[in-house]
């Protein structure tokens, strides 16, 4: 199992940079694929981005690719630039046992979110 607590979040105005971290707990952490996911308000949950194991395998959704980086230590971030106002969402980060994914379904364990505001 792996616990995962993320931070990082907070308000930005358009076209500003937030870093997301995400510290995970428990041995087995760098065996899992790990994303980023986020809900926006009113809307449902949806992928951002994903990275393997290993950190070999990068994967974005169309809004997050030239902008969004996932990378991975000890830890795993996500660097978010040229921020847009719809990019005003909580967000997860997660865990899957699959290897890497970029469906919501595929993650097992998630954090408690961390609220991202990008004022217009």
């Amino acid at each position: 199992q792996v616990a995962l607590v993320e931070s990082g979040g907070g308000l930005v105005q358009t076209g500003g940079s937030l870093r997301l971290s995400c510290a995970a707990s428990g041995r087995t952490f760098s065996t899992y694929g790990m994303g980023w996911l986020r809900q926006p308000p009113g809307k449902e949950r949806e992928f951002v981005a994903a990275i393997s194991w290993n950190g070999d395998r990068t994967s974005y959704a169309d809004s997050a690719e030239g902008r969004f980086t996932i990378s991975r230590d000890i830890a795993l971030y996500l660097q978010m630039n040229s921020l847009k106002p719809e990019d005003t969402a909580v967000y997860y980060c997660a865990a899957t046992g699959r290897g890497f994914s970029n469906y919501n379904y595929a993650y097992g364990y998630w954090g408690q979110g961390t609220q991202v505001t990008v004022s217009s």
